[in-house]
């Protein structure tokens, strides 16, 4: 132990300790109340942790010490999200077994993770490439294929119930989500031979088979998510990606769109990520309307064409339309184009078809379309409406189709005004000669028997005249989407499926898990198929075809959090005991980013298993929070840009410019930040951080950083090179990243946990500067000193003597203080606050001497979730042969820290000239004795008699002389 911190030393023996001891096992079942704390499931990349990373992880840590301090059986589980597109890359370009890679970078995780000191439970840490993992998302997957959407009985019901109603009435009067409308009696699907009943189910499915429009990228062979691309290209590779119609899987999150939106209503999640999860789902409430279309030519009339069916929030403005739109994926856009219009109508739609529809939302101001030819008739007007294609409309929403008010909608307006459509004004108050008004109220005109109404109330008669002409009906539409489950890679679940006549059937569940197979190579095949359809064999035992698309990576993170309640049970996903004691996540930490995809698949997921009896909470995340990024501080050299530097010469200092800088130079040169004019014609370049020291590059260093760099030349200020800095987000292609290892290597992995913590509120974004962590360093042996005194005990001696006499009011007052403090904001979430209160605590007890055996035990209890090594070895020095991790928290006693005394600035003639400390019971005569009777204040009387002395109990004295 020594006098000095040895924080190396100390940190190494703690983690081998709790290893050894298993100290943070959790068990299912206790006397004590349970807490589930958890983190998001991390994804192993190559590159490992940057000091971002860990953010999350030491904040839940501290509420998970935290809690088993105040008697709590804490799961605090992790693992990893294995499978992923960029392991199948790195394989395709190494041929290396994506196996192998992610094992490897597992591997690098779990080291830097152990290094930090977090208190997992190992014992429960899952995989999704395991199979023993995989085998229960197939497993799910079967009962969601095998289940369908009741919205009479609010809940996922079996197929084999709903073939028992189509056996005995068809299909007639049920109320359950569906693809599209069928009808059918009983008769006919008595009739129906298996292919035909397997296309009819499918249909209802809540896991089904479908053609969908998907975002393709044909150089990494796959279906990517809308996330994975940006402006046309995918994030990984900057490819091509292109939007096409492909049969595949997906499930029918839809069906649970309204109990995901009043689910939101039970959590303790901030109002911020509610809303998101809202728009997400993006909930309407409105009517369909069917609008015939009108026989435009003799192609038209000879076509059998379906009225166009459109969903609108808004049928009051029913008589404003004066233009119809479709989605260029909507599938009558060929067909109801006339002849002549058929080209342009091709020539759009191929133009389009590779914008997502996140980026078609986003470029509200671009106005591109075409008209089809075709026209519709107005249910109530009966004039011809004209139909356009435009990608401002998306396919996604409603039916891909909308009636255009461009009075009272600003992108209609904007399209009416471009293609010259007439502007009818159906709801007054606006002024449309200059904009469209979308306002909610006012009254409607130009509107028929809707005409001097209030919105709220034409809307509701409109609704009625719809329903009452037999043209449509009230109806309530979501934003969201089914989601596709389809991935065409290697790495990835299997589908538990097989194809027999071409129609998908599921294995049987004893036949699980099914294990991904061994292929030559991880790309698709030269016809283009998934790379599975390069397996030997890739049957089953009867010789029928296996599916050869795999899951998506959101599939193993929908349902980890159950299985960390019972990991190791090889009979169902959660055990019901387990569940029964566990039930849900208390608390959730993870970023923003996941604020939809993940949440709403996870909570569709946990929902879907509640419906079936496999767990007992209907939701699994009782409280979220989302911790900030921790964004790097970046730094640039300028390079030279020839071109910018000849046109400065020449246009700002009238010079011709000569070849090379300086004269005859032609390698690369670097120009020092504060050279004047330089912004004008240098380029910034980041630089490795690590050789950048308080922005001054180390140019020797820089030289030998790349090949490229050994000869260049830089121009300096003051015999410096200058670098110029930003915050961004830490990345290795900005040279930002700081690794925790190399903090945890200089400081200790304590330091590292109460800096993160101090740099700012757990949810904002906060930039990474090494400068402050000198402090925290200090802190921590401000701390160690306190403990160790002039001690030069070692472990062999590693009892210490403290004081045990009793502690006085002042050394109470600062441990009961601290005692409140730290509880409220670990409460709060407020660990930068609570690393101050530790500071200010431990100051001013150094200042006091104290080495109170019944002040530092709490002191050091409290400290233990913040910085646990250094906590440890302090409890072993005080006597304990038992881990910390399991003491009490000190509770907090309101007698010490009432204020007894109050400092009285004194002063004479209006001048304050000391302060004197009294008791709060002092009445003013007291107080004007004992003022006068302090030494001090003879120095200002000067032997003269006060003329007043004004007293304000618990404010002022002051003295007039």
């Amino acid at each position: 132990m020594g006098k000095n911190y040895d924080f190396g030393k100390i940190e190494q023996h703690w983690r081998e300790y709790w290893q050894k001891n298993k100290t943070f096992k959790a068990d299912n079942t206790s006397g004590k109340p349970k807490y589930y704390v958890l983190d998001m499931f991390p994804y192993p990349s190559g590159a490992g942790l940057h000091v971002g990373h860990p953010l999350g992880y030491i904040a839940s840590d501290i509420v998970a010490r935290y809690k088993r301090l105040k008697g709590f059986n804490v799961l605090h589980p992790m693992g990893y999200d294995s499978y992923g597109l960029p392991a199948e890359q790195y394989a395709i370009q190494t041929g290396q077994h994506p196996a192998n890679t992610t094992e490897r970078n597992i591997n690098r995780y779990r080291e830097q993770l152990d290094k930090i000191g977090f208190s997992f439970d190992w014992d429960r840490e899952i995989r999704t490439n395991s199979p023993e993992y995989y085998k229960w998302t197939q497993w799910v997957f079967i009962r969601l294929f095998n289940s369908y959407y009741c919205y009479k009985a609010g809940q996922a019901r079996p197929v084999s119930e709903l073939i028992e109603i189509f056996e005995q009435q068809g299909n007639e009067r049920l109320h359950i989500a569906q693809s599209k409308q069928l009808n059918f009696t009983a008769q006919e699907w008595n009739g129906y031979n298996e292919r035909q009943k397997q296309e009819v189910l499918m249909n209802y499915r809540l896991a089904y088979l479908a053609e969908t429009a998907v975002n393709w990228c044909a150089p990494l062979g796959t279906v990517l998510a809308n996330d994975e691309v940006v402006n046309g290209l995918s994030v990984r590779g900057g490819h091509l990606v292109e939007r096409k119609m492909m049969k595949q899987w997906s499930l029918r999150i839809t069906a649970y769109a309204e109990r995901l939106l009043q689910g939101l209503e039970t959590l303790d999640w901030s109002e911020s990520m509610k809303e998101i999860q809202r728009n997400w789902i993006g909930k309407s409430i409105g009517a369909t309307v069917n609008f015939e279309f009108a026989a435009a030519d003799k192609a038209a009339t000879e076509a059998v064409v379906p009225p166009l069916e459109i969903f609108t929030t808004r049928p009051d403005t029913v008589f404003g339309v004066t233009f119809m739109v479709l989605s260029p994926e909507h599938p009558l856009a060929m067909e109801i184009s006339t002849e002549e219009q058929l080209v342009q109508v091709g020539k759009y739609i191929a133009r389009t078809k590779n914008r997502t529809e996140r980026e078609r939302q986003a470029d509200v101001n671009k106005i591109s379309g075409v008209f089809t030819g075709a026209y519709v008739i107005h249910p109530f007007t009966k004039k011809q409406i004209p139909v356009y294609i435009s990608d401002y409309v998306l396919m996604g929403y409603g039916s891909g189709a909308i009636m255009a008010v461009p009075a009272h909608d600003s992108r209609d307006y904007r399209f009416a005004k471009y293609f010259n459509l007439p502007i009818i004004e159906v709801v007054s108050g606006g002024n449309i000669e200059q904009e469209a008004f979308e306002a909610k109220d006012g009254i409607l005109v130009n509107s028929d028997f809707l005409n001097g109404l209030e919105v709220k109330d034409a809307i509701k008669k409109a609704v009625e005249k719809i329903e009452e002409s037999k043209i449509g009906i009230p109806k309530t539409n979501y934003r969201l989407r089914d989601a596709i489950f389809s991935r065409q890679r290697y790495w990835g679940e299997p589908f538990p499926v097989y194809y027999k006549d071409g129609i998908p059937y599921m294995l049987d569940e004893s036949e699980l898990p099914l294990e991904l197979p061994e292929i030559d190579r991880y790309l698709p095949t030269e016809k283009g198929e998934p790379p599975l359809a390069r397996a030997v064999n890739w049957r089953t035992a009867e010789g029928y075809p296996l599916e050869t698309s795999t899951m998506p990576g959101f599939a193993g993170s929908s349902a980890y959090y159950l299985r960390y309640m019972d990991p190791h049970n090889n009979e169902t996903l959660v055990g019901e005991q387990a569940n029964e004691y566990w039930r849900e996540v208390d608390l959730y930490f993870g970023g923003s980013e996941h604020a939809t995809g993940h949440l709403i698949y996870s909570r569709f997921w946990n929902k879907f298993l509640y419906d079936i009896g496999k767990i007992v909470s209907d939701e699994p995340f009782r409280k979220m929070l989302n911790q900030g990024m921790i964004q790097g501080r970046s730094n640039f050299v300028y390079r030279l840009n020839r071109k910018m530097y000849s046109e400065y010469l020449r246009e700002e200092r009238n010079e011709e410019p000569v070849e090379g800088i300086p004269q005859g130079l032609n390698i690369p040169v670097f120009i020092s930040k504060n050279i004047p004019d330089r912004e004008k014609f240098t380029d910034p370049v980041h630089v490795d951080i690590h050789i950048v020291d308080n922005d001054i590059l180390d140019i020797g260093k820089f030289r030998d950083w790349r090949n490229d760099l050994s000869n260049v030349h830089f121009v300096l200020e003051d015999d410096k090179y200058v670098c110029g800095w930003e915050v961004e987000k830490m990345s290795k292609s900005m040279y930002n990243v700081q690794n925790p290892d190399e903090i945890v290597e200089k400081y200790g992995a304590d330091t590292l946990r109460m800096y993160e913590m101090f740099l700012g509120p757990i949810e904002q974004s906060k930039p990474w500067d090494t400068k402050g962590i000198e402090g925290v360093f200090r802190f921590l042996k401000k701390y160690w000193r306190l403990i160790v005194g002039s001690s030069d005990s070692d472990r062999e001696e590693s009892v210490l003597p403290f004081d045990e006499n009793s502690p006085t009011p002042s050394e109470l007052k600062i441990i009961h203080n601290l005692i409140r403090k730290i509880e409220d904001d670990i409460n709060r979430f407020s660990f930068n606050t609570a690393v101050s209160s530790f500071m200010i605590a431990v100051n001013d007890l150094a200042d006091l001497n104290c080495r109170k055996r019944s002040i530092i035990e709490p002191l050091t209890i409290l400290l233990a979730p913040f910085a646990p090594h250094i906590a440890e070895e302090v409890w072993l020095m005080l006597g304990h042969n038992e881990t910390i991790t399991y003491a009490e928290f000190p509770k907090y006693e309101e007698k010490y820290t009432v204020e007894s005394t109050f400092e009285y600035p004194v002063s004479f003639n209006g001048k304050t000239r000391f302060t004197l400390s009294l008791p709060l019971e002092l009445d003013s005569a007291s107080i004007q004795k004992a003022v006068l009777e302090d030494m001090r204040s003879s120095k200002w009387l000067e032997n003269r008699t006060p003329k007043k002395i004004i007293i304000v109990p618990k404010r002022i004295i002051n003295i007039v002389v």
